[in-house]
């Protein structure tokens, strides 16, 4: 059995969005009887809206990616067992090099940021992701996504109404940094290596992750001891998260837990 009596989530947040996204996730899952934790980042124990006005933000412009996977390594380690991973997006991406350092029961990647050699021909991803990369203006302040931005790269399809209340929610000021490193070392795996379970979703609305691209993720692992599984949402954005039907998407998550258990 490869979950045995594994019941505690670790849920791992995204780029550009207050750990606050996992609110109704915590409870959906809670009342599964599962143990839940959705830690924030470093510097972003704060409102959505405070840390905005706090950009330019030196503290939250210094974040690299392997700050973030030492600082959920040692939240790991201090749980009394391995738990699940559950990321979505930049969050995905952690959890791919979690699970890649051992220290999972199991994961799910929702919508998953690729790790270094994944990568796509869309358009809309290096459209989405441009501004974010801040080639042309100093790394020691953060990125502040404009609404606009928001619209093409989270909430594409939604109501304007829902687009500005998950804007104001939830958007925050992100480090150029840790957009660059995906091309790093830092973000590199070994996709030959064993490993536990791990669940790609995709959606097939998603602009600045898109289901191809979540697919390639999917696709490059090549351990056939090791159990990799693929699902895509139709009509889903890269808001999943958030959108009326998310507890299709946790349900679906709920039911994989299941059947991996009894394996």
């Amino acid at each position: 059995m490869y979950l045995s009596n594994t019941k505690t989530i670790v849920f791992i947040t995204g780029a550009f969005v207050s750990h606050s996204c996992w609110q109704e996730w915590i409870v959906f899952f809670e009342n599964k009887g599962y143990k839940t934790v959705a830690p924030p980042w470093p510097y972003k124990n704060e409102l959505a809206e405070t840390l905005r006005s706090e950009h330019p933000n030196s503290k939250i412009a210094q974040l690299r990616l392997k700050i973030l996977i030492d600082y959920y390594t040692e939240i790991i380690e201090k749980l009394s067992e391995k738990p699940i991973l559950i990321g979505h997006s930049y969050g995905g991406l952690l959890t791919q090099l979690l699970i890649h350092k051992k220290l999972a029961a199991t994961g799910v990647c929702i919508h998953s940021f690729p790790p270094r050699g994944v990568v796509t021909t869309k358009f809309s991803f290096y459209k989405a992701i441009w501004k974010t990369l801040g080639f042309f203006s100093s790394t020691k302040k953060t990125h502040l996504m404009s609404f606009k931005e928001w619209q093409y790269a989270f909430t594409n399809g939604m109501s304007f109404e829902e687009q500005k209340a998950s804007y104001e929610q939830l958007l925050i000021p992100e480090s150029k940094q840790i957009i660059r490193d995906v091309l790093s070392n830092s973000a590199k795996i070994n996709f030959k290596k064993a490993h536990v379970p791990i669940l790609f979703l995709s959606g097939s609305n998603d602009n600045i992750i898109p289901s191809s691209l979540n697919y390639s993720n999917f696709k490059k692992y090549k351990n056939v001891h090791s159990i990799t599984c693929y699902k895509e949402f139709e009509n889903r954005n890269h808001f999943v998260l958030g959108q009326l039907d998310w507890k299709e998407t946790a349900d679906f998550i709920v039911n994989w837990l299941e059947k991996i258990s009894l394996i």
